[in-house]
């Protein structure tokens, strides 16, 4: 039996080959980098998401991440905290990528690292994140114009303890932002503007930051007297937000994660996401399903969810439907943990998958 080939090793490629090697076939996992790096992420794992890592024998718990209960939607003048219906974790991809790259190892992976992958011949399973290969671009609708940036900061004291165990959800014009404590107390901002904002300012990272601290006091307050971790934020640019991939029957390679579909990060799990396509993509391998049964599986599970959380997401892009949100949150706090609810992957399907 030939050995099988898995593309990227990230959150959705490490875990299908560990997943694959731990039911006894030869795993051959390919990855760009030499070593784990950071990624745009809001670095938030679930409960969904914990209990597919616990279910490969993935020890998360001594990774350090920061255990987060509470969830806060902030907007100009207002706050809503909700509690979170399970404890999250924080934890940073780079420490979680590493991590996995080397259970994979331990478990029998042939993991080689700094090996580029342009196209998908000799490929089994493409899990290359945002990376598109010239053989196999995701096909979607134009993306819309936005640009991300994530830095990680060391609050004070005082801050840090005012951050302890929650993740703040921050609406603003042109874009929303998340700040979230991960392992070592540091604290993770990653946020999404509309292209003609950051123009507006320069299209400079200080400059863009200084506008949202003037927009928003709950940011000020909390990133006052912070320092910045990174020489430079990381950026990304037009994530294409409600792409699933969609089934052909001469599919010949299995997608996973951001390859096979993207949840807008404002109303999704997209780590969960990750982790589900990854998990349902080994079970229909090793049950002998096509790559085509495999993306028609899938499309089923994460379809609705997305179209969900997309419909949550434009609603949450203008002012008027900002502080409808707020408003009916503040009336009705369960609405958000309906929502959320909502736009996650079905429980009988994350434990088919399982």
């Amino acid at each position: 039996m030939s050995a099988v080939v898995v593309a990227g090793g990230g959150l959705a490629g490490s875990f299908l080959a560990i997943r694959l090697a731990r039911a006894g076939r030869e795993v051959t996992l390919l990855e760009r980098t030499t070593r784990a790096a950071h990624k745009i992420c809001g670095e938030f794992l679930s409960i969904e998401a914990q209990q597919y890592l616990a279910g490969i024998g993935f020890d998360l718990a001594g990774l350090g991440g920061h255990r987060i209960a509470e969830l806060r939607l902030v907007g100009r003048d207002r706050m809503v905290a909700v509690p979170l219906p399970f404890e999250g974790l924080g934890l940073t991809r780079r420490c979680l990528d590493e991590a996995l790259l080397r259970h994979a190892e331990d478990v029998g992976v042939c993991v080689r690292r700094g090996e580029m992958v342009t196209g998908t011949q000799g490929i089994d399973f493409l899990a290359t994140g945002k990376h598109d290969l010239r053989d196999a671009r995701r096909l979607c609708e134009t993306p819309e114009d936005l640009v991300g940036f994530k830095m990680y900061f060391r609050l004070t004291a005082p801050q840090t303890l005012a951050l302890q165990h929650a993740v703040d959800v921050v609406l603003f014009a042109d874009g929303y932002a998340g700040l979230q404590l991960v392992e070592g107390e540091q604290a993770n901002l990653c946020l999404l503007v509309q292209r003609h904002r950051l123009a507006a300012v320069g299209g400079r990272w200080e400059a863009l930051l200084a506008s949202l601290l003037g927009e928003s006091a709950h940011l000020r307050i909390k990133l006052e007297g912070a320092v910045e971790l990174l020489e430079r934020p990381l950026t990304i640019a037009r994530v294409p937000y409600g792409f699933v991939h969609r089934p052909e029957p001469a599919d010949a390679v299995y997608r996973l994660g951001d390859q096979a579909c993207v949840i807008p990060s404002f109303a999704g799990d997209g780590m969960a996401l990750a982790l589900h396509s990854a998990a349902l993509a080994a079970s229909c391998f090793l049950s002998g399903h096509s790559a085509f049964a495999y993306h028609q599986a899938l499309a089923r599970d994460v379809g609705p969810p997305i179209a969900r959380a997309m419909a949550v997401y434009r609603l949450g892009r203008g002012e008027p439907g900002r502080s409808l949100l707020l408003h009916a949150a503040r009336l009705w706090p369960g609405l958000i943990r309906l929502a959320a609810t909502h736009t996650r992957v079905p429980q009988h399907a994350l434990l088919h998958a399982a």
